[in-house]
């Protein structure tokens, strides 16, 4: 893969992420998995996890590590520009006319038939990680976690990088025991004494006995 890739990668999900933020993660998804296979679907999700749980702009946080991993320092440049400068320029250049576009009938016509699509995308995208999460825990666990998810994000109005940093504590600590339990079951119990005795001289006798 080369920079060029990159920079055509993110310049595509930077021109037709409209809204930004999480609107623009299923273009990345499709430029890093699907198109380029940069990663895998469950890396992708993972990433996406952490980059959710550390400050600042996600979409840039995402093209910031895809194109590190790609091309190392110059590759999360290019990656970085290629997002954010088409979305500047545009900025700059229509910020004199912002107020008089925002009330002619065909901007605010455009903006509904995209608000749609960014939905669709969305929700095929959240079941695609509801499946993973399916396939990897099971059932009960999956579905508990995200009703659970759904009521502290949605209802209880919680940010979600506490929710997801509270996640990962709990299954770090899951692991973390474990792994404790494991060890502490591979230790088998020492051997008493004097059963070890009775057995060296049970095999003493039947060597005398062969003399």
């Amino acid at each position: 893969m080369s920079l060029y890739d990159l920079a055509i990668a993110f310049l595509r999900s930077g021109l037709m992420g409209y809204g930004g933020g999480p609107s623009v993660i299923p273009l990345i998804r499709y430029e890093a998995v699907e198109k380029y296979r940069w990663m895998s679907d469950d890396e992708f999700g993972d990433v996406l996890a952490l980059a959710n749980a550390l400050p600042g702009p996600i979409a840039t946080k995402m093209a910031a590590y895809i194109g590190y991993r790609v091309k190392g320092w110059p590759g999360a440049a290019v990656a970085v520009l290629a997002h954010i400068v088409p979305s500047a320029v545009a900025m700059i250049a229509l910020v004199g006319s912002l107020a008089a576009l925002q009330g002619v009938a065909v901007v605010r016509g455009m903006i509904r038939a995209v608000s749609p699509v960014i939905g669709v995308m969305l929700a095929v995208m959240a079941v695609e990680f509801f499946r993973k999460a399916w396939r990897g825990m099971g059932a009960a666990w999956a579905t508990g976690l995200t009703a659970l998810s759904l009521v502290t994000v949605a209802v209880a109005g919680m940010h979600p990088a506490l929710v997801i940093a509270a996640f990962l504590a709990g299954a770090w600590g899951k692991v973390t025991l474990e792994r404790r339990g494991g060890r502490r079951g591979d230790v088998s119990p020492p051997q008493s004494t004097e059963h070890s005795d009775d057995s060296r001289l049970a095999m003493e006798g039947e060597g005398q006995g062969k003399r």
